[in-house]
């Protein structure tokens, strides 16, 4: 590998919108984000299916699924 091209590897703090802190290896000091895995639905199991005009249904009947 060549010398003094790659960035300085260092500890990240990653702040998120709900308030979960946590660390990651990057090249910057501090992250901001909005969603995580503590908050968002699908890592939280509140996941729901917004079923507008009956696309759920229509694509089940389509492939024959229950």
């Amino acid at each position: 590998m060549k010398k003094d091209i790659h960035p300085n590897y260092m500890d990240c703090t990653v702040t998120c919108a709900c308030g979960n802190e946590f660390v990651v290896k990057t090249n910057k000091e501090a992250m901001s984000i909005d969603i995580c895995n503590e908050c968002h639905s699908f890592y939280t199991g509140s996941e729901k299916i917004m079923d507008s005009a009956g696309r759920v249904d229509k694509f089940k009947k389509k492939y024959k699924l229950s």
